[in-house]
């Protein structure tokens, strides 16, 4: 779970970020949609039809913030009255307000959690930006239009929170993954920026602006 400082960072760096934002009449959003991307920490249930255990519908996950993850959190602080649906559930006009796509056990690299297949699947932040391109073929049928769409997105606010898991469940297992015996801890985490970068310029392209990107909790 996060820790207390990572929360209150978090509050703080939305609170900066909504101040830059166009302010609405009192009780609205702050922003037309909010779109999420990430691990656990955000999960509000993309895995919980997975085979897996990693999991956030039970304790000690929302213990401090009882409806959610962070993700959740972040989402009242946006002004929404409802929290952003989970990927898998999300129908119809659900998303024109945002979609989570985040996945308890994901990593920016795609072997990252493959040993934990049959106890342990997960949407990789690979697949979760293609799930997003099925989203904007969506908002764009709701709108009437591609160009609707993407005026609409640079609009909306981003997050990504991802990472963790390309250490804890890849680089810190080299009896299961060879990318520790292939990379000192600086090349390493130098592919993993070029790998993320490359997948946030993907986010770019369906037209993301507002994009808010959370740095890797303490390890070890």
């Amino acid at each position: 779970m996060a820790s207390t400082h990572q929360k209150i960072w978090w509050s703080v760096f939305f609170i900066l970020l909504l101040s830059n934002c166009q302010h609405g009449v009192y009780g609205a959003p702050q922003v037309p949609s909010y779109f999420i991307f990430g691990d656990s920490l955000s999960d509000t249930g993309n895995n919980n039809l997975l085979v897996t255990k990693a999991k956030a519908n039970f304790k000690p996950y929302r213990i401090d913030f009882p409806q959610g993850p962070i993700a959740d959190f972040i989402s009242e602080l946006l002004g929404f009255d409802g929290f952003i649906p989970s990927f898998v559930t999300a129908t119809g006009k659900d998303v024109l307000q945002g979609v989570n796509y985040a996945s308890g056990a994901a990593g920016i690299r795609d072997e990252t959690g493959q040993h934990l297949e049959y106890i342990c699947d997960r949407i990789t932040l690979t697949r979760q930006l293609i799930n997003y391109q099925l989203t904007v073929a969506q908002i764009a049928t709701l709108l009437r239009g591609a160009a609707a769409a993407a005026d609409e997105l640079s609009k909306c606010v981003f997050t990504v929170g991802i990472g963790s898991n390309d250490y804890i469940n890849n680089y810190f297992l080299p009896n299961l993954y060879p990318t520790s015996k292939e990379f000192t801890p600086e090349q390493y985490a130098t592919a993993l920026i070029a790998q993320y970068s490359l997948q946030l310029k993907t986010l770019h392209e369906f037209r993301a602006r507002k994009v808010a990107l959370f740095g890797l909790g303490l390890i070890g």
